[in-house]
Order: C-alpha cells, then sequence, then structure tokens
C-alpha cells in the first residue's frame, strides 16, 4: 500500500544543509501496522510529514499503491491529505469554534464520504456519543484524543498517520486509546504508520522499525 525507497530530506541552516533523513526504505501492506520509533530528532515527524505531502523529499520516491506522490502538484496533494489519509496528532489539533459533532466530521464531509451511521458508530465505541453537543475545551485529554481519533477514521482513509497520539496521555489511558485505535482501524480497513517512544505500546503493533540519524535500525 505505501512503498518508500530511498528517502532523503534535510532542512537548511545557517552551517549549510542539515541532512534528517539519509535513504529510508520502508513497506507497509495494505490493512496493517507499523510502529515507528527512535530518539527525538531522528526525523520521525519528518518522515510522517513527507508521507503526508506536507514536505517534499530531496531525493527518493514515496508511492501509495503504486502510484508516485513525491511528485504530485500541490493540489494533488492537498487532496490526498482530505481523501486518503487520516491525521492523529499528539496535540489534538481540534476545531475549537466546532462543536464535538462537527470536528469528528469535519474531514469525512470534505472528502465527500460522510456516513452518519459510521460517525455514530465511532462515536459510541470511543465514548463520545454524549458528548456531541460540547465543545473541545470541555473535554478531558483522553476525550480530546478519542475525538481526534474518530475525526482521522471518519472517512476511512486508505492510510491512518499518528505521531505519538497517546503522549500526553497517562499510561493506563495510553493502553485504552491505542486498543481502541487498532480496532477501529481495523474496522476502516485502513493502514496505521504510528510514532511512539514507548516499546510496549509498539509491541501491539504489526512490525515496529527504528529510525536512528536518519537511517532505519531493524
Amino acid at each position: 500500500m505505501l512503498s518508500i525507497e530511498n528517502l532523503h530530506k534535510s532542512f537548511p541552516t545557517a552551517q549549510g544543509p542539515l541532512p534528517v533523513l539519509r535513504g529510508i526504505d520502508l513497506q507497509l501492506p495494505a490493512a496493517s501496522s507499523l510502529a515507528l520509533m527512535g530518539e527525538s530528532g531522528s526525523g520521525k515527524s519528518t518522515l510522517l510529514h513527507l508521507i503526508a505531502g506536507l514536505e517534499r523529499p530531496d531525493q527518493g520516491s514515496i508511492r501509495i499503491d503504486g502510484q508516485p506522490l513525491h511528485d504530485r502538484r500541490e493540489h494533488e496533494l492537498a487532496r490526498w491529505r482530505r481523501e486518503g489519509i487520516g491525521l492523529v496528532f499528539q496535540q489534538y489539533n481540534l476545531i475549537s469554534s466546532l462543536d464535538c459533532a462537527a470536528n469528528l466530521t469535519f474531514q469525512a464531509r470534505l472528502a465527500k464520504r460522510h456516513d452518519p451511521l459510521w460517525s455514530a458508530y465511532l462515536a459510541e465505541r470511543l465514548g463520545l456519543d454524549t458528548l456531541l453537543q460540547r465543545f473541545p475545551e470541555q473535554l478531558s485529554g483522553g476525550q480530546q484524543q478519542r475525538l481526534a481519533i474518530a475525526r482521522a477514521l471518519a472517512a476511512r482513509p486508505a492510510l491512518v498517520l499518528a505521531d505519538e497520539p497517546t503522549g500526553s496521555l497517562d499510561e493506563s489511558s495510553s493502553e485504552t486509546v491505542l486498543e481502541l485505535l487498532l480496532e477501529l482501524v481495523g474496522e476502516a480497513g485502513s493502514s496505521l504508520l504510528m510514532v511512539t517512544h514507548s516499546a510496549h505500546l509498539a509491541s501491539r503493533l504489526n512490525r515496529r522499525l527504528n529510525l536512528h540519524l536518519g537511517q532505519v535500525q531493524g
């Protein structure tokens, strides 16, 4: 489903280009999950940004179902972010001016794939069905993260990218949220690429890779 070959990315600094990714190769089959681990600064978030089309690589290829992503035009990348992927961040990135119901369905409506029954099911499974008229600031951190997961899955994307999705939660809440995320990703038929620092959480996914100094280890 996702194929990455010889991916390089650097960023300009006053001292010259700073290499962040140095020849990444990665394969993620359809309907599977992969945990990406590594120390801070190893390039994990940069890799997610490249897959999401938020950055462009200096060299190498990113392919989705065999079709190149790395050289698409900006409007094509915007469509990919709208329709092809679901994004889950550590800081939730909910829209404060919208209630929970509108936040949940926001991306699915943009993608023109809003399914009221699926959205209602997500709300029920994630314990949000009695909170839909509230605003994000009225929710706990765990509730906000579950809402972010529901929003990411509402359009049944081909790929879910999760950047430390439980990093701001306690251990018990992290376990609960990850279990729900994995179950619902499976029901949506999506693939999951998750950045995490937790070896325990990473062990729950199908595979684990480590990034070190911009290269895959293992």
